[in-house]
């Protein structure tokens, strides 16, 4: 347990929660679909995120990037930038510069030097002055001789050399009866690749740390999303204890991924400001995030399905390549959804990394479904053709009862019912299987379908909260809300626990100093957290009703009045000079006896002009199933933009390095393609019922990244059904479709 003091109320998810406070909805907020209560804030400008602290004596730091890519520095020439008007000072420091951002846990953040260049744009000095502008010319114009090196660029060059990764929390290979027997003995056989590339997370905000420090202690107000372990990342990489660094991130504008562990700005403006006896701001320039903070690794994925006739899978191969930096443990893990889709005795599901000197690979929003999807969604629509069967059938034909891997139940399943809602309100059985048979002048028209998983976490979170005398309650935790609207749900639960309307609540969000949290990451945010506030509200609700007289099950809280044996007080009487209680959800056995995921279905319909290869998205649809919805507003809007990021996988997005040295060619917003609004049409969005009593006390599972796994096949199957051009190389830009297009 986190070891806080006063009334804690902890709950090792070692047994199934059927029933939930949740359940009864007295006070009627839960569900609901209401507006952000930041967002008032956040419209006004008056949130303020990592940058925007006035805070006095501040320093401007802008950080210098290497001009190789792979190498060693032999000399910075730092008089030269002093020399410069306003330039205060460079700070380098080799031994505890981070090479890269960290995304691991606790102790993911290693102590490493930055004079041996892996990369083109690695952090290797910041430059301090009194304003913005001077430090940046002063970094721009940083004179730095390099001992050049040959690098890794080119990864078709170099995939005979891949290694399989170091052993991880998930496996890098996995196998099951005989794939390869199977496969050669089935009637049916499908093996096709599908290649996907580099992608970046692009968040608005960029990467941002403003350091202060304190005698010995530091507070850093960071972008970030994870600040416990954050903070115990940035202490390791000091080199103080853990208890002397403390993470502010009240506001995140996006991470995706991208801001899970600490980045180099971090580190350089901690250094910096240590040095300098001054707090230091340090904002990545956008070209810097995209050189220096986490992308998507690009994949390769060999897909091998042996079928029956009847389409049922008897041997299931999905083998991936994926690259990273040398010397780095994470792999994109592409099989991730492979191994409970879809059945099949027969199964192997394995990734081997090749290493590249072209940037860090890690996670970016539903790392391993959201690309590793397009290519099993993609196959198993050739799979469908190939036996003349409608490609919904056959992903209903292997949706398996149980785990096919481990032989467990699963904790809640509504793949098929997904795919059935969806196709209903879609009009899917208006699809013409023949593809190019619908045609409008020039544009060739088709839809497409692919099913949607993401795998269910829940981690060890803590939450405080406090019911004051005036009748409010204070919601406290080191949880973040990085847009997807922690501080709303959160707030919906503690109202509909508690009996308080919404305006009631106050939250406290993003800060160390308060109980420590799992963090933004991974879809498990509400589910986890949110499981820390219902289980402090609930320690609350037991104390009320003692305070009442009255059995816990006995009283009934609603806007803001107990009510129980007959009897009706105000909350603010009970609480006397006020009431605390601490809730703590730890994972415990239920995640080994049951497989826990979210699921859904994407349908799409595209135009493919025929005469210039352009694609549209015409519209989309979704259906999605992720245990009880704490708010529909805010799950929607998650779909929304999953879905928007599943369009811009098909068609867009794409990072483009120069072979030459490994330079990130388009690392702006300007020149890496996301979708825009005229690339998006009107999106609809649906939830099935669901409430899974296996995952956690408010029966929730996680949905952000669900609305993306899935959303791009749909898109790429849309494609070929419109105009008969099967593209298994992303995204699909117009020169890839035009050769194969029919005549106008």
């Amino acid at each position: 347990m986190f070891g806080f003091g006063g009334d804690n109320n902890s709950l090792t998810m070692n047994e199934p929660v059927p029933q939930s406070l949740l359940d009864t909805g007295v006070q009627g907020v839960i569900s609901r679909p209401l507006d952000r209560i930041d967002g008032p804030l956040k419209v006004s400008g008056t949130a303020t995120y990592a940058a925007e602290y006035a805070i006095d004596g501040l320093v401007h730091g802008v950080l210098v990037g290497a001009k190789i890519g792979h190498g060693s520095v032999v000399n910075i020439d730092v008089e030269a930038a002093k020399r410069l008007p306003g330039v205060i000072d460079v700070v380098i420091d080799f031994k505890t510069f981070l090479r890269n951002a960290q995304q691991g846990g606790e102790e993911g953040a290693p102590t490493q030097g930055v004079k041996d260049i892996d990369y083109f744009g690695q952090i290797v000095a910041i430059v301090l002055a009194d304003t913005y502008e001077a430090a940046r010319e002063a970094a721009l114009g940083m004179p730095i001789e390099y001992e050049y090196k040959v690098g890794t660029y080119d990864f078709e060059a170099h995939k005979g050399e891949a290694e399989k990764p170091p052993q991880a929390m998930i496996p890098s290979h996995f196998s099951q009866g005989d794939p390869d027997g199977s496969y050669d003995a089935a009637a049916v056989k499908l093996d096709v690749t599908y290649v996907t590339p580099q992608q970046n997370s692009a968040a608005m905000e960029p990467h941002a740390s403003i350091a202060v420090w304190e005698d010995d202690a530091l507070t850093l107000y960071g972008a970030y999303q994870m600040p416990t372990s954050d903070a115990s990342q940035l202490a390791k990489s000091l080199g103080v204890g853990k208890d002397k660094v403390r993470i502010i991130a009240r506001y995140i504008g996006g991470g995706f991924g991208s801001k899970l562990g600490i980045a180099p700005e971090s580190v350089a403006a901690a250094i910096a400001a240590k040095q300098l006896g001054r707090p230091v701001k340090a904002v990545m320039m956008r070209q810097q995030v995209f050189e220096t903070t986490p992308h998507r690794s690009n994949t390769e994925q060999r897909i091998r399905f042996g079928c029956e006739p009847n389409g049922k899978i008897v041997s299931f191969v999905h083998d991936s390549l994926v690259s990273n930096l040398p010397g780095e443990s994470f792999f994109e893990p592409v099989g991730i959804g492979s191994h409970s889709l879809y059945g099949g005795e027969n199964r192997r599901i394995n990734h081997d990394v090749v290493r590249l000197n072209l940037g860090l690979s890690g996670s970016m929003r539903a790392p391993g479904e959201a690309v590793g999807m397009v290519g099993v969604e993609c196959a198993i629509d050739e799979l469908a053709e190939q036996i003349g069967m409608d490609p919904i059938e056959l992903r209903k034909i292997n949706d398996p009862a149980e785990d096919p891997e481990k032989n467990v139940p699963f904790s809640s399943r509504m793949l098929t019912q997904s795919l059935e809602e969806g196709a209903k309100r879609f009009g899917w059985d208006k699809r013409n299987a023949v593809p190019g048979s619908r045609r409008e002048g020039e544009w060739l028209i088709g839809i497409g379908v692919a099913a949607a998983t993401r795998n269910n976490q829940l981690m060890k979170s803590a939450a405080r909260i406090e019911l004051k005398p005036d009748g409010t309650a204070v919601v406290s935790s080191a949880m973040t809300d990085i847009g997807t609207g922690s501080y709303t749900i959160m707030a919906q639960i503690a109202a509909e626990v508690l009996g308080l309307p919404v305006e009631k609540i106050v939250m406290k969000l993003g800060d160390t100093n308060d109980p420590p949290a799992a963090g933004s990451g991974g879809s498990w945010g509400a589910a986890s957290a949110g499981s820390a506030v219902y289980l402090a509200a609930e320690a609350l609700r037991e104390k009320l009703a003692e305070a009442m007289g009255v059995k816990p099950d006995a009283l009934t809280l609603k806007d803001g009045e107990a009510i129980g044996d007959n009897r009706q007080r105000p909350i603010a009487e009970l609480v006397g000079d006020g009431m605390e209680a601490t809730g703590e959800i730890v994972p415990g056995k239920q995640e080994k006896q049951f497989t826990q995921a979210s699921y859904g279905a994407h349908f799409a319909e595209v135009g493919v002009n025929a005469v210039t290869g352009e694609v549209r998205v015409r519209r989309m649809l979704g259906v999605f199933a992720a245990g009880r919805i704490l708010n529909a507003k805010t799950a929607r809007s998650q779909c929304l933009g999953g879905m928007t990021f599943g369009i811009g996988t098909a068609l867009t997005e794409d990072l483009i390095h120069d072979p030459r040295n490994g330079k990130l060619v388009n690392r702006d917003l300007a020149e890496y393609h996301v979708p825009v609004n005229a690339d998006v049409p009107q999106l609809e969005v649906h939830f099935l019922n669901e409430r899974d009593i296996h995952a956690n006390p408010i029966h929730a599972k996680g949905i952000g990244e669900l609305g993306i796994s899935g959303a791009a096949p749909a898109v790429v199957n849309a494609i070929y059904n419109a105009c008969g051009v099967r593209v298994r190389d992303l995204p699909l830009t117009c020169d890839k479709l035009l050769a194969g297009l029919p005549p106008v």
